[in-house]
C-alpha cells in the first residue's frame, strides 16, 4: 500500500472520529457513515472498508456511551458496509459526470444512503438485543426514534453532499482512483 493511499485512509479515519465526537450531543446524526461511503467510492472497497473498521476500532474504545465488545464488533462489520458498497459503486460510475445527472444522483445516494443505514441499524439492533438479552421485537420498538432519525438523516447527507463530495475529490485527484480512472 502506497503512503499516499495510508496518508488518505488515516486522514478519513480522523474525520470520521472527529465529527463523531463533534456531533456527540446529537444521537443517531453522525457524517461518519457518510465519509465511510465517499471513502469507499473515491478510493476503492479496500478503503473504504478499511475507514470504517478503523473509525469504528477508535470510536467504539473510545465511545463516550460505553464499550461493549459484541456491539463494538458488530459496528466495525456494519460500517465497513457502506464503504464496500461505495467502492462498488465508485467502480460502476468511475466515468459518470456528476453535473449533468445532479438530480438523478441525488435521489440515487439518497436512497442508497437509507437502504445502506436500514441495513446498518437492522444488524446492529439485533446484536444488541442478543447480547443483552432482550428480544429483537422489543429493541427494535424501543430504539425506533433513533433508528428512523438515523435513517432520515443518512438520506439527506448522503442526497445533498455525494455527488459533490465526490466532485470535489476528483478534481484535487486528477480523477485518479488508485489506479481506476474517472475519465
Amino acid at each position: 500500500m502506497k503512503t499516499s493511499h495510508l496518508a488518505i485512509i488515516s486522514s478519513l479515519v480522523a474525520l470520521c472520529v472527529a465529527t463523531n465526537y463533534a456531533l456527540v450531543g446529537v444521537p443517531n446524526v453522525k457524517v461518519m457513515d457518510f465519509i465511510v461511503f465517499v471513502g469507499g467510492f473515491c478510493f476503492g472497497i479496500t478503503s473504504g472498508a478499511l475507514v470504517g473498521i478503523l473509525s469504528w476500532t477508535v470510536y467504539g474504545v473510545l465511545n463516550p456511551y460505553g464499550f461493549v465488545p459484541q456491539i463494538w464488533l458488530a459496528t466495525m462489520f456494519s460500517e465497513s458496509i457502506y464503504g464496500v458498497v461505495g467502492g462498488l459503486l465508485g467502480k460502476n460510475f468511475a466515468s459518470t459526470d456528476f453535473h449533468d445527472q445532479r438530480v438523478r444522483l441525488i435521489i440515487f445516494f439518497a436512497a442508497t444512503g437509507f437502504i445502506l443505514t436500514m441495513v446498518y441499524d437492522v444488524i446492529t439492533n439485533i446484536v444488541y438485543a442478543w447480547t443483552l438479552n432482550i428480544p429483537v421485537i422489543t429493541t427494535m420498538a424501543v430504539g425506533a426514534p433513533f433508528t428512523v432519525l438515523h435513517e432520515i438523516s443518512n438520506t439527506q447527507i448522503f442526497g445533498i453532499g455525494s455527488a459533490m463530495m465526490v466532485t470535489a475529490i476528483r478534481k484535487i485527484f486528477q480523477g485518479e482512483r488508485f489506479g481506476i480512472s474517472s475519465k
